[in-house]
């Protein structure tokens, strides 16, 4: 019988072919979420989807986009805000 604590769909169910031809399950972490921007809602691109503990392993460009507003914003709303700003201050 399987442990008390996967039997709650927290874990994928993954089927793994054993080489005496058994079939065994094992069982893993669901992934986050994929990154939205915080403007519009359309998914960031650049942006990695992994669990806390393997982000924190990534160096900080792995993560995400280097230009500005980079894993917050998406480019397009990015390039509309910059706009903005360069209009608002003339």
């Amino acid at each position: 019988m399987v442990s008390g604590r996967y039997k709650s769909r927290t874990f994928r169910r993954i089927h793994v072919k054993l080489p005496g031809n058994r079939v065994k399950i094992h069982y893993k972490r669901r992934k986050p979420s994929k990154p939205k921007c915080g403007r519009c809602g359309n998914l960031l691109i650049g942006v990695l989807r992994e669990l806390p503990y393997k982000m924190m392993t990534l160096p900080k460009t792995k993560k995400r986009p280097s230009r500005p507003y980079g894993g917050v914003l998406c480019s397009r709303c990015t390039r509309e805000l910059i706009k903005e700003k360069i209009r608002s201050k003339k």
